[in-house]
């Protein structure tokens, strides 16, 4: 019998319904169930196939079982490793590698020193940074916001290098990216799965968080709707990330990729909406099952991006 977990935190209703929808299509030799941890012993096999991570962001002691589990044959979605070792700037960088628009962004010292360091540690850190170049290239207003989080956290609007100065103060110890602002006039989130299915949804950021996702909205050029399929896949392929969500603005006819480093993205009924509820419920089940399938015991499972599966080919 090969089990599937899924590991979670705060969410009400996609976590049931996904365990549900697996065991709903009877596959035989598959189950769905809740991960249940009671201990975790270096390199001792555990007892899932597959695993779908909804928490590990937020508990360092989560990531460090799945990574003990991927190294025993778990197949972890997603890659803990990776995500590990990810941030959003970097991200974009790959992803101007990969020929998708991006945003002018651009990355920046925390405003207090990090603990147990002080100005003696940034020694190789000019000074005076070329703030008014950097101010130059972004633009305002701006965005800043960290370089690794998500959830909208921290992330502040700019008018003005004024405005930076005082909004940065706030930030602490956080390390953050200046971005250019994307006046937009259409924005999507596209849900991607399996690297293969994708979900393309109206969106309007402005909005309360329950009103984000657009029902009934205005049609969209399916020319645009093409591209932004493509930019998905390739920023989905290259990261290697089997459940993300990617944001596109649209400006002048191009989309700019806003954010896409969503490994663990909203899945809630109540802020999705059931048509996206059950799209996303369907499709992760599908893959789950498929990922199980293909699951070989105390073999790496993981899924790599094609950054890291070029690099190791030395391409």
């Amino acid at each position: 019998m090969k089990k599937i977990g899924i590991l979670f935190g705060m969410e009400d209703t996609f976590p049931q319904a996904f365990i549900d929808r697996v065991n709903s299509k009877n596959e035989k030799g598959i189950i769905a169930e809740a991960v249940a941890i009671d201990k975790v012993v270096q390199n001792i096999d555990g007892e899932y196939a597959v695993i779908i991570d909804r928490i590990s962001q937020d508990v360092p002691f989560y990531r460090a079982y799945l990574k003990n589990a991927a190294l025993t044959g778990t197949n972890v979605i997603n890659n803990p490793f990776w995500w590990s070792a990810d941030d959003k700037f970097f991200n974009n960088s790959l992803a101007d590698t990969l020929g998708v628009p991006l945003p002018n962004t651009v990355i920046l010292p925390s405003a207090e020193h990090p603990t147990d360091t002080t100005g003696k540690s940034f020694r190789n850190l000019k000074y005076p940074m070329d703030w008014q170049g950097i101010f130059d290239y972004i633009g305002f207003p701006a965005y800043m916001k960290p370089y690794a989080g998500g959830g909208w956290k921290n992330v502040y609007r700019l008018e003005s290098k004024e405005e930076f100065w005082e909004k940065h103060q706030e930030t602490g110890q956080l390390v953050m990216m200046l971005q250019e602002e994307i006046v937009f006039t259409e924005y999507f989130r596209v849900y991607c799965l399996g690297c293969k299915a994708v979900r393309i949804m109206q969106y309007e950021p402005r909005n309360p968080h329950h009103l984000r996702y657009v029902i009934d909205g205005p049609p969209t050029d399916k020319k645009l709707l093409a591209t932004i399929k493509d930019y998905t896949l390739r920023l989905c392929k290259g990261l290697g990330y089997d459940f993300n969500t990617v944001e596109f603005a649209v400006r002048d006819g191009i989309p700019y990729a806003i954010d896409f480093g969503n490994p663990a993205p909203d899945a809630e009924l109540t802020s999705v909406g059931a048509e996206n509820f059950e799209w996303v419920v369907e499709e992760s089940a599908k893959m789950a099952i498929a990922a199980a399938k293909k699951q070989k015991p105390g073999k790496m499972n993981l899924v790599w991006g094609t950054f890291i599966k070029d690099a190791v080919a030395g391409k």
